[in-house]
């Protein structure tokens, strides 16, 4: 085995967007993904993985920090105006404490995580950035648009080298990141350093926005859907350019690839282009209800893989609960870290991969807006939920047995009153603690 004495490259993959559904690996019927499909069987593929947030801003803080977002300090989506701020660091990031060790760190793709100098990629431990720092931009033209048709502010241009704003008009976005990503690891070979890429794909967020060479591959899908496994498509394309490039530089059994999505599909007007909102169009949450902004499983279940040949064996289905910032400290010590030197919310969760073992949480929270939400076990509560942006679901606390009833249709709090009771509390107090750190740090004197 090549390379098996040296301590691992370490790929990312963030999604935008995207349902549990939709990838073949994952029980897509209609959107074909062979790369996804390949990367799942030479590693672990797990079923019930979850963001820490149904948004993406908190989603990726999480991921960078090991912490729940409140406690990474980026709650919600931020604005993408150039004096945005967000993730600071205050709060080290995965990218901060590899590059202590020695990686080489970069990002590609998509940031959201704040536009003021502070909050920027290279200041919370990024060595190179190429990509935008907004939340979405036109894949083409690389210009943010969101927040225009109502005038709450210009758009602009954002596309990013490091510090630099660089432009390349024409090139779709998803294509051009996986070039970029591709020429990293080309780049890097035969440096005794190893690498860390965070590489952030904006798809399938909106525009709806696919060449005519990935529409082609879904011409009998309806017009929605087909742009929607185009912009997959794309994206699964990347992904395999990203493999095949590790395995000509002989570093594919010393590279660790972990995927996920931010959170669940959009309902969002902008992502249904015949006006209908039909749950088939667009992306799909499988079996789960809610979709982005709710923290019922369609909003937070997503679809996750992680890949490190010879290491973590093949063909796996892990069943077991794991979220986000469990990344953080699992590869901090994979890369030789010290986790105690952190202040961590994610655990280990290399037993799981390795070892066939249970889930290391004993409860996994979440919140967003007047939602809360706790997974303990098999059962899992949400208070105040929503689902999609249509408002509440009509139930003040839901209370389901995820493994009975994972798209939790049978709200089980009435029938079991003293565990509703306690998950209550624990979700309660877990929320009241946070609320408080929030409001301490907000206050604390410049």
């Amino acid at each position: 085995m090549k390379n098996q004495n040296k301590r691992p490259n370490i790929i990312t993959i963030m999604t935008d967007d995207q349902g549990y559904g939709d990838l073949s690996c994952m029980g897509s019927a209609d959107i074909i993904t062979p790369h996804f499909d390949r990367l799942a069987a030479s590693g672990a593929r797990f079923e019930s993985f979850y963001s820490n947030s149904p948004v993406c801003s908190p989603s990726r803080a999480s991921l960078l920090t090991g912490r729940y977002p409140g406690y990474a300090g980026v709650r919600s989506i931020l604005a993408g105006r150039r004096t945005t701020t967000g993730l600071s660091p205050e709060t080290p990031t995965i990218a901060a404490a590899l590059k202590k060790l020695g990686y080489h760190t970069a990002l590609i793709g998509k940031w959201h995580l704040g536009l003021a100098h502070e909050c920027r990629p290279a200041q919370n431990g990024f060595d190179y950035f190429y990509g935008f720092m907004a939340g979405c931009i036109d894949y083409y033209s690389h210009i943010f648009y969101w927040g225009m048709a109502d005038g709450r502010f210009n758009p602009c241009h954002d596309l990013w080298e490091n510090n630099d704003e660089v432009w390349n008009n024409g090139r779709y976005f998803t294509d051009l990141i996986s070039d970029k990503a591709a020429e990293y690891i080309r780049g890097h070979a035969g440096k005794p350093d190893p690498f860390y890429l965070y590489l952030g794909y904006n798809a399938p967020h909106y525009p709806m926005h696919a060449p005519q060479k990935y529409l082609d591959r879904f011409a009998r899908l309806p017009w929605d859907r087909q742009v929607m496994a185009a912009m997959l498509s794309a994206v699964d394309d990347g992904l395999g350019a990203v493999m095949d490039e590790l395995e000509r530089q002989g570093q594919m059994e010393n590279t660790l690839i972990c995927f996920q999505s931010d959170n669940g599909p959009s309902r969002e007007s902008r992502n249904w282009l015949d006006g209908r909102g039909d749950p088939y169009y667009g992306g799909t949450t499988g079996k789960f209800k809610g979709h982005k902004f709710s923290l019922f499983e369609g909003g937070i279940r997503v679809p996750a893989i992680v890949s490190w040949p010879g290491h973590i064996p093949a063909a796996q289905v892990i069943t077991e609960p794991a979220v986000s910032m469990d990344l953080f400290p699992t590869l901090l010590k994979l890369a030789g870290g010290d986790t105690g030197a952190y202040n961590l919310d994610g655990l280990d969760i290399m037993p799981m991969l390795t070892e066939k073992a249970a889930s290391p949480h004993g409860a996994i929270f979440w919140e967003m807006d007047k939602q809360t939400a706790v997974r303990k076990g098999k059962y899992k509560l949400v208070l105040n939920g929503v689902l999609e942006e249509e408002g509440p679901c009509g139930e003040e606390a839901f209370l389901a047995d995820l493994a009975e009833d994972p798209g939790e249709r049978n709200n089980l709090a009435e029938e079991l009153p003293e565990l509703a009771g306690e998950l209550r509390l624990e979700a309660e107090g877990w929320r009241a603690a946070l609320e408080r750190n929030w409001t301490a740090k907000k206050e604390k004197p410049l």
